[in-house]
């Protein structure tokens, strides 16, 4: 079984999530800061830490990553190598927004679409789910019907597409064609922002909702 908690982080309130297994080997998916509050919770449940995975290399998700990596001698894996533009432009963009200074880093493992990552004896999948960035990954555990969305998907909204290589059309077809079809029951964890399931978003969500796509 896969267990998570939501650390809410930075002042852009990013859900940062510690995941482990039963033994208590964890990863954290988007450490963009906060450091002391995710080790500290970490540390409270006695868990011992054995990767970083990243949705997408935006500051408020992965700017605390080059430190963590480092301290804790952790591998990083994800997100898809089309991000490497934004994690090299990371300490430029710490400073333009007030974040703490802020280090690029290279994943050891950059990942792609149909790719798996294991948390202790727990497996994610991978999707490439393009849009928001043109690296962005879904983790997605298929046992507990559970996905780590990033900023693809939100409870009732979607990512922004204005950044650099943001792409709208992308990011629809992500959503609808890749994580829709994972199935209604599917709970999802976006990257800020209540979760909430793939079912309630096709039901009322008013950018991507059924009934905006009938011919």
């Amino acid at each position: 079984m896969l267990h998570s908690l939501i650390i809410p982080v930075t002042p852009f309130q990013q859900n940062c999530s510690l995941v482990w297994d039963e033994r208590g080997r964890a990863a954290v998916i988007d450490p963009g800061g906060d450091l002391e509050r995710v080790l500290g919770e970490a540390e409270r449940r006695k868990l011992v830490l054995t990767k970083i995975l990243l949705t997408h290399a935006h500051l408020d998700h992965c700017a605390a990553t080059a430190r963590l990596s480092r301290e804790r001698g952790l591998p990083v894996e994800g997100p898809q190598r089309e991000d490497r533009f934004w994690i090299e432009a990371l300490p430029a963009a710490a400073a333009q927004f007030g974040f703490p200074p802020a280090e690029s880093f290279e994943p050891d493992r950059w990942l792609e679409d149909g790719d798996r990552v294991s948390v202790g004896e727990e497996t994610l999948e991978v999707l490439h789910c393009p849009g928001h960035t043109p690296g962005h990954v879904v983790f997605f555990h298929r046992g507990q019907r559970c996905a780590w969305v990033g900023d693809v998907l939100f409870a009732g909204s979607i990512g922004r597409t204005d950044f650099p290589r943001g792409d709208h059309q992308a990011l629809i077809r992500s959503i609808r064609e890749r994580l829709f079809p994972l199935g209604d029951e599917v709970r999802f964890i976006p990257g800020h922002g209540p979760a909430s399931s793939f079912g309630a978003e096709r039901r009322t969500n008013p950018f991507v909702a059924d009934r905006l796509f009938v011919e």
